[in-house]
């Protein structure tokens, strides 16, 4: 008997048992066993840990244990297997795949895969019951940063895990300016509701990858679990597994699907199916959730969430007094004088975190030294990271930002337009693209909505001799 025949007999077992396939670790257990492999290696391949992957195997030992009727275990396994006995599970696992099995509470007839749901049996009084086997979820993190240290955001994760949770959001822009730490709330919001998901995927799409390569790397996370029908596109395959699963991905560095030069939230050459794809996400029925990480507004998500409650966008401020234990960390002194240091920098963790390592090389841990100067000192990683943003803006977005660092109080769109040399309509567009990059904030006041920079960019603006 094939590896494969192996696979396609185990996998129609937890059909049977628990409506569920087999994922990816149960088959990786399974060839590795095979192959002769030690828990250990299957582990280090899969970048796990060595006793998560005997937890696995455990159970599925067990299960054919039950099958076979005699004791199956890592060591015993592949010789039954060379032997043929295991031939003799074949045909139980036939008469299984039929059967009724149970799945949250109701029961299902698995037949060909597709899942005819019946009344409940009434239970057996005096009797107990069987636990069921829980869903095993398919966690693909990819290249996602490992979250070392987590400051605070109990508020937004509260927000976020009740959109997901018991709104059913479908489609989520977490956004706010780089540095202000979306990829780490996002991570660490994975965490806290995975087990209301069957899989969580995180994707960067920090190279741009062209739409049809995101979709495929998507599909094949699927691809051993349903074959896909031929007439079927790639984009109507995802939503159909996005239907069938629980699903919850992750797309990080939105922004770089976005040209430079260019009014916020238009695609590059290449990238516009994405526009189709996202749109789709939010006015599709499916059972999963998109959440779309990024520092430039997409214009997708501006235009649903004002149709569509199941598309919505949560913008990520400074961290407030959380940012303190970022400070604690770093081993700074002048206690005193550390909420000033916060709120000169937003608040925002990675500005936060290069200034106080200057901090330290250059002040020995004093707050109070760096903010003796008259003017917001800005670490050179800052200036290149704000680099990345101002590269992005088109020319009238530069001049107005140049206006605005010369102002010192904020100002509204009609003195804007006085002001300036560009059109009353260029002013309108490039304010809303800054406001869109989170580039320029706006505040309400008197029946009116005025614009500025915050200190820091005020600064970089100055120190590019654009003021």
């Amino acid at each position: 008997m094939e590896i494969k025949e192996i696979l396609k007999l185990a996998d129609d077992l937890l059909v049977a048992k628990t409506g569920k396939h087999l994922d990816y670790l149960q088959e990786a257990i399974l060839r590795g066993t095979l192959e002769g492999q030690t828990y250990a290696q299957i582990a280090e391949e899969n970048y796990i840990t060595e006793g998560h992957v005997k937890d696995v195997g455990s159970e599925l030992w067990k299960l054919f244990s039950e099958r076979l009727g005699k004791h199956v275990s890592k060591v015993n396994f592949r010789a039954l297997w060379e032997s043929g006995q295991f031939y003799s599970i074949s045909s139980s696992f036939g008469r299984d795949v039929g059967r009724v099995g149970r799945d949250v509470g109701r029961d299902f007839v698995a037949v060909n895969n597709i899942n005819i749901c019946q009344e409940p049996h009434a239970k057996p009084t005096g009797t107990q019951q069987p636990q069921e086997t829980p869903p095993q979820l398919h966690l693909d993190l990819g290249d996602a940063p490992e979250l070392f240290t987590f400051y605070g955001r109990t508020s937004e994760l509260t927000t976020l895990q009740h959109w997901i949770t018991e709104d059913r959001c479908r489609l989520i822009a977490l956004l706010g300016i780089s540095g202000i730490g979306k990829t780490a709330l996002a991570i660490r919001l994975t965490e806290q509701i995975k087990t209301h998901f069957d899989y969580i995927i995180y994707r960067s799409l920090r190279f741009s990858p062209p739409p049809d390569a995101t979709l495929t790397n998507l599909r094949q996370i699927f691809c051993d679990k349903d074959t896909p029908r031929s007439s079927e596109t790639p984009l109507s395959q995802l939503l159909n597994h996005l239907r069938k699963y629980r699903c919850l991905i992750l797309f990080d560095d939105v922004q770089m699907l976005f040209s430079h030069r260019q009014l916020a939230g238009q695609y590059k050459s290449g990238c516009e199916d994405y526009h189709h794809f996202f749109q789709l996400i939010g006015e599709v029925s499916h059972n999963s959730c998109v959440m779309l990480l990024s520092w430039e507004k997409p214009r997708d998500i501006a235009k649903q969430e004002k149709e569509n409650n199941l598309v919505r966008s949560f913008v990520l401020e400074g961290l407030g007094v959380a940012a303190k234990e970022i400070l604690s960390y770093q081993n700074l002194t002048n206690e005193a004088s550390w909420q000033t240091l916060i709120d000169t920098y937003q608040g925002n963790p990675l500005w936060l975190k290069l200034t106080a390592t200057m901090i330290q090389e250059l002040c020995g841990g004093r707050v109070s030294e760096l903010l003796q100067y008259d003017t917001i000192i800005l670490d050179e990683s800052l200036q290149e990271q704000l680099d990345r943003h101002f590269q992005r803006l088109t020319e009238g977005e530069q001049k107005l930002m140049a206006q605005l660092a010369n102002e010192p109080e904020p100002v509204a769109l009609p003195q804007l337009c006085q002001t300036s040399h560009l059109s009353p309509a260029e002013v309108m567009n490039a304010m809303q693209s800054l406001v869109r990059r989170f580039l320029a904030g706006t505040q309400e006041r008197e029946g009116a909505t005025f614009f500025s920079l915050n200190p820091v960019l005020k600064q970089y603006v100055k120190n590019r001799g654009l003021s």
